[in-house]
C-alpha cells in the first residue's frame, strides 16, 4: 500500500462550528485547543461539566480570543445523547465538523452502559452512531470525523455478541467497539453519497498516544488500573513507541479540516506499525469496512440496538 506522507496544514477556521466530544482531556482536549487557535468555535462535549469549564479554562488562558464552549453528554446514555443533540438543535446553528473522539478503553471486568450494552460497544460505537444520527440535519454540508483505533485490525473480530454475554474479554470487545465506529464512519459516507446528504464522513486514529484513556477514571474507577501502570511505564522506557498528545492528533486533525481530506479514507501516524513516527499518511484498514453487507448489517443492528433511525437508501449494487 502506497504510504505518502500527507501534509497536515491546517486553514482559518473562523465562523466554523465543531463539535469534539470527550474534549476535556487527551486528544480531545489537543484537539479543541488546535481548532479553537485556528478561529473555529469548538463545543466541549464532555461527560462531567467540572472537568470541561476546567479544560476550556486552560484553552482561553493559552488563548484569550478562543471560541469554546462546555455541553454535557454521556455517551454511555441514549438520552443523554438525545438531550445534547436537542441541545443544539435548538441552538439552530449547522455543524461543520463533528468529531466522534471519546472513548473507553478495556476495562478490567465487564460493564454496562445505562441501556444495557457492554461499555466499550455501547459508549464508542452506538453513543456516536446515534449522536451523528440525531445531529444529521444539522451536518448537512459538513465533515464527520470518527476516531477508530489500531486495535480495530485484529484478526477474527465478529459482532454475533456485541455484549460480550458470552465471556468478557477486555481488547477484544474494545476491537471490536474500535472496528464498529471505522465501519460506520465508510457507511456514513456511502449513504451520504447515494442519499445525496452533502456530508464527508471519514477515520483516524492516533496510534499509541500519551492520554489518560486506560486511567480507569471513563468507567468509574478511582486508581489507575495494573494495565494502566505497565502502559505509563513504557513511555519512560520506550518514549520512541509514544506519540506526545500534539502529534497524537494529526491524523484526526487532517481528517477534520484539512481541504485534501477525502470521504471513506482512514489515516494515521506514519510510524512502524503505525504507532507512533508522527506525521500523517493512510492507515491500514480491516477488510470489514469495506464490506458492503457487513457494513449494512452493522448499520441496521446500531439502529435497531439505539432506536435511531437515519433515512433509508437505496442500497449499494
Amino acid at each position: 500500500m502506497n504510504r505518502p506522507d500527507l501534509t497536515l496544514a491546517v486553514p482559518d477556521l473562523s465562523g466554523k462550528h465543531v463539535v469534539v466530544t470527550g474534549a476535556n482531556s487527551g486528544l480531545g482536549f489537543g484537539l479543541a485547543k488546535r481548532l479553537a487557535a485556528a478561529g473555529a468555535d469548538v463545543v466541549m462535549a464532555v461527560r462531567s461539566s467540572t472537568k470541561g469549564e476546567a479544560a476550556a479554562a486552560k484553552i482561553r488562558q493559552s488563548n484569550p480570543a478562543a471560541q469554546v464552549s462546555v455541553k454535557t453528554i454521556d455517551l454511555a446514555s441514549l438520552a443523554s445523547v438525545e438531550a445534547f443533540a436537542d441541545g443544539l438543535t435548538s441552538d439552530g446553528r449547522w455543524v461543520d465538523v463533528l468529531v466522534n473522539n471519546a472513548g473507553v478503553m478495556t476495562p478490567p471486568t465487564r460493564q454496562q452502559t445505562s441501556d444495557g450494552f457492554e461499555l466499550q460497544f455501547g459508549a464508542n460505537h452506538l453513543g456516536h452512531f446515534a449522536l451523528t444520527g440525531r445531529l444529521l440535519p444539522l451536518l448537512r454540508g459538513g465533515r464527520v470525523v470518527t476516531v477508530s483505533s489500531i486495535a480495530a485490525t485484529q484478526r477474527n473480530l465478529r459482532f454475533d455478541d456485541v455484549n460480550a454475554t458470552g465471556g468478557y474479554k477486555a481488547m477484544y470487545s474494545y476491537g471490536v467497539a474500535k472496528l464498529a465506529q471505522l465501519m460506520f464512519a465508510f457507511e456514513l459516507d456511502r449513504r451520504s453519497q447515494a442519499g445525496g446528504w452533502g456530508i464527508a464522513s471519514n477515520a483516524a486514529h492516533p496510534g499509541l498516544s500519551k492520554t489518560n484513556l486506560l486511567s480507569g477514571a471513563s468507567y468509574g474507577l478511582d486508581k489507575p488500573t495494573l494495565t494502566s501502570r505497565l502502559t505509563q511505564a513504557t513511555w519512560r522506557l520506550l518514549p520512541f513507541m509514544w506519540l506526545e498528545v500534539d502529534e497524537g492528533i494529526k491524523p484526526t486533525l487532517y481528517a477534520a479540516v484539512s481541504p485534501d481530506a477525502a470521504g471513506a479514507t482512514y489515516y494515521g501516524p506514519r510510524g512502524l506499525y503505525e504507532t507512533a513516527g508522527g506525521g500523517v499518511t493512510f492507515a491500514k484498514l480491516n477488510r470489514l469496512a469495506l464490506d458492503v453487507d457487513e457494513c449494512g448489517r452493522l448499520w441496521q443492528q446500531s439502529e435497531n440496538l439505539t432506536g435511531v433511525t437515519y433515512p433509508a437508501v437505496e442500497p449499494a449494487c
